[in-house]
């Protein structure tokens, strides 16, 4: 189908459902939703011609003296937005370009769509189900933010103590109006902590999938007097939430995944055990992407479900990376479940570089070390030196410094962006090296 045919689609899908206003969103380098809202007037000319914006406002884009930026929406992204009442608003993604009319190397779409374009250069699609956990608070009586969980519930808790099942079940059918397929939702482990799965998919729609899942997680919970929040560690003393990534590839030539090996014990290819070696080598160097906040490392400790370790196995639900159980029939299902990310990360970012470093696997025949099926949370020091298990970095700034030395890193960012990204992240480190805590106050004030 012809991009001039898409177009028309949309513009008469947007007629026909009486569309008065669109917002064209894109993302700064932290995964922040950007938009741009235009009548529906404007629409046709912002398909044919996009729309120029100030890109110099954006964390992560250009300089003043370089800002004309356009916005290019892409018509396979519209969707309405349900919560919108002022008028019926419609919501596409964009692309982001130079004046020239060259992509813009900084944009978190770009880079992502430039991994993808790398992995049909070898004939792979890269498909993926993330499970983007959240939680519901209570906001204070005069309205102000606090870590107040909304129930007392834990994991798979039904109602009373679940107090959500309704607001679940509100955020279910408004995603399912924008087009995204859920699979399951229930109540997770801490108090006030949710999830909702959706349906795995090609790399760029999951991206876009889990942007518009947080958009919509948001926005329910405000419409019932609560607000969401996806930050990973918002309470001392419980459990985060994570954004576990199911992964897969698939042959574009096939439509089969390739990840699948009848006759290996684990029923891996050996491009999917090369895919999880070379996740497994570049790990340490991704986490300041798929964990980027001072708070991501407050999760990622021993003790509380999330990983620490940096190994694989498949009954193991302590290792970094588990491949679930095969059971027969589901050979497609095969897949690699990567369970350090979280979801404060910029989605397209995460992919590009959880992508690129499984690609080098398959490029470089990385061998993969031996599963790793015992609770590593039980080795001590001298265990896991004997087994050759590494750590995840336990600060951002130690996170910060495994991406600095990180080549490949480098090339999945892009230049611009791995720079640009190294400085804000590591202002954000210095940041709150130098806060004084309550924490500190307490322990130190009197005895010192």
């Amino acid at each position: 189908m012809s991009g001039e045919h898409i177009d028309l689609a949309v513009i008469n899908r947007a007629k026909d459902d009486k569309v008065k206003l669109v917002q064209l969103q894109f993302t700064d380098i932290n995964g922040s939703v950007k938009a741009v809202t235009i009548p529906i007037e404007k629409f046709p000319e912002s398909l044919e011609k996009g729309l120029w914006f100030d890109g110099s406002s954006i964390e992560g884009f250009t300089r003043i003296c370089e800002s004309d930026m356009f916005l290019k929406p892409d018509a396979g992204t519209y969707a309405l937005l349900p919560w919108e009442t002022v008028a019926v608003t419609a919501r596409l993604f964009c692309d982001v370009y130079m004046p020239d009319g060259s992509p813009f190397e900084g944009d978190p779409r770009y880079i992502l769509k430039r991994a993808i374009k790398n992995a049909r250069d070898m004939n792979f699609e890269y498909n993926v189900g993330p499970e983007l956990e959240f939680f519901l608070f209570k906001p204070k009586n005069d309205g102000a933010v606090a870590p107040t969980p909304h129930d007392v519930g834990s994991y798979f808790d039904f109602s009373p103590r679940d107090l959500a099942g309704n607001v679940r079940a509100d955020i279910i059918f408004t995603l399912e109006k924008m087009g995204i397929n859920v699979e399951m939702s229930h109540h997770e482990v801490a108090p006030g902590q949710h999830e909702i799965d959706f349906k795995y998919a090609e790399a760029l729609r999951t991206a876009e999938n889990a942007l518009t899942f947080k958009q919509v997680v948001k926005s329910i919970a405000h419409k019932h007097d609560l607000y969401a929040t996806f930050m990973p560690k918002p309470i001392f003393g419980i459990c985060g939430s994570g954004m576990h990534c199911h992964q897969s590839l698939f042959d574009i030539r096939t439509n089969t995944n390739i990840f699948f090996d009848e006759n290996d014990t684990y029923k891996l290819s050996r491009n999917a055990k090369h895919f999880i070696a070379g996740q497994l080598e570049h790990v340490r160097a991704m986490s300041a992407i798929l964990s980027p906040t001072v708070n991501s490392y407050k999760r990622l400790v021993p003790g509380y479900e999330a990983p620490v370790y940096i190994c694989w196995g498949q009954k193991n639900r302590s290792a970094l990376i588990r491949v679930p159980r095969y059971s027969p029939g589901r050979e497609q299902a095969t897949r690699a479940e990567l369970r350090c990310p979280d979801p404060s990360n910029n989605p397209y970012l995460a992919l590009a570089v959880m992508l690129e470093a499984g690609l080098d696997g398959i490029k470089r025949k990385l061998e993969l070390p031996k599963a790793t099926e015992e609770n590593v949370y039980e080795f001590n020091k001298d265990e896991l030196a004997y087994r050759n298990i590494a750590t995840l970095p336990g600060s951002l700034g130690e996170a910060l410094h495994e991406l600095k030395q990180s080549a490949l890193m480098k090339r999945a960012l892009g230049s611009h962006t791995y720079q640009i990204y190294l400085h804000s992240k590591f202002s954000e480190w210095d940041e709150y090296r130098i806060q004084v805590t309550e924490w500190e106050q307490k322990k130190y004030l009197e005895t010192t």
